[in-house]
């Protein structure tokens, strides 16, 4: 593949290592591929809106990370069900999940920007209170999720789920929000060169505060959708948090910041939900599951990140400058440095 192209749309190995996958189940088990492609979409959505919560809090740059989307996740399960099922209202029980997100979100934003708390541990002690009220609400948890919700996550106009396609739209909303706003601009440029940012005038305060509150909201979403699709459970996003991560990164996003790349989180979205498909189909060991997966996992990043280390390794060549010719005469030594 053309590097000049795959360096200009970086999202392009995710894709193909999902194809490739696809292919491989294919091969294995003999049947048609649709089954197996609609199962992937209607699995995929619930891991890219998490992801494009978590590539925002990755671009803003180095050290940014939000470690508390997996107990968010399974804390906005829980009070997004309760909610419904108290009130009546899926609505209701959703937009419970949402806040739940923006509350955690704002408590690791006041340690990360008032406090100067490092990210990584600022979200990670939010998401320990988080996992504390989870727990406390886990037991004797009598509620149902909302049957009409579920209904409507399980719908598949003309087989592809209805879910996938408002996803789809949301992430071409991310995309409009990185090019064609003050704010993605900023956000990018903050992400590039922090210290020039701040001397370019941007807010940059505000743009990273922004990044992690729309973090917390888009898991809170996801853990209100997830466990209407499935059931509230009190590691219903244990998973997530890892691999919001790895997505993120395999779908062209840097993870030192400065690029964004929404579409990639598709490809490496689907990537991993066939993998999780091949691992299962071929009934291999937990061991063996996860040996196969980290080691693909590795090799597409390495594909993925050829690009940028080619451009950053080429050797550059330099005209080297012609020394100054003497007016007068000297004795002295000439010399290159």
């Amino acid at each position: 593949m053309n590097l000049r192209v795959t360096r200009s749309r970086p999202w392009i190995w995710g894709f193909a290592a999902a194809a490739l996958i696809w292919l491989v189940i294919l091969a294995i088990s003999g049947q048609g591929g649709g089954q197996t492609l609609s199962l992937a979409l209607s699995l995929a959505p619930y891991l890219v809106i998490v992801a494009l919560g978590q590539m925002l809090v990755v671009t803003a740059g180095p050290g940014n990370i939000d470690v508390s989307v997996a107990p968010v996740i399974s804390l906005a399960g829980f009070a997004s069900v309760a909610v419904s099922a108290g009130t009546g209202s899926a609505l209701a029980g959703v937009l419970a999940g949402i806040g739940v997100g923006l509350v955690v979100a704002v408590v690791s934003t006041m340690a990360i920007l008032g406090l100067a708390v490092p990210p990584i541990i600022a979200t990670l002690a939010a998401g320990l209170v988080a996992s504390s009220v989870t727990l406390h609400l886990a037991g004797g948890f009598t509620a149902v999720p909302d049957p009409g919700l579920r209904e409507l996550l399980n719908l598949r106009p003309l087989g592809v789920p209805a879910l996938a396609v408002a996803i789809a739209a949301l992430t071409w909303l991310t995309v409009v929000l990185l090019r064609r706003t003050v704010y993605g601009r900023s956000l990018i440029a903050v992400g590039q060169n922090r210290r020039a940012a701040e001397r370019a005038g941007v807010p940059v305060s505000r743009v990273i505060a922004t990044a992690y509150l729309l973090s917390g909201a888009l898991a809170g979403l996801t853990g209100a959708l997830l466990a209407t699709y499935i059931a509230p459970s009190a590691d219903l996003g244990t998973r997530y948090l890892l691999d919001s991560v790895a997505v993120v990164v395999i779908g062209g996003t840097l993870i030192s910041g400065g690029r964004a790349v929404p579409v990639g989180v598709w490809g490496a979205a689907l990537f991993f939900i066939l993998l999780d498909g091949l691992v299962n189909l071929v009934g291999w060991s937990t061991a063996a599951q996860n040996l196969l997966k980290g080691g693909l996992v590795l090799f597409v990043l390495f594909l993925a990140g050829g690009g940028d280390r080619a451009a950053s390794t080429a050797p550059r060549l330099r005209r080297r400058p012609r020394p100054a010719v003497a007016t007068t005469t000297t004795t002295g030594d000439n010399s290159d440095g």
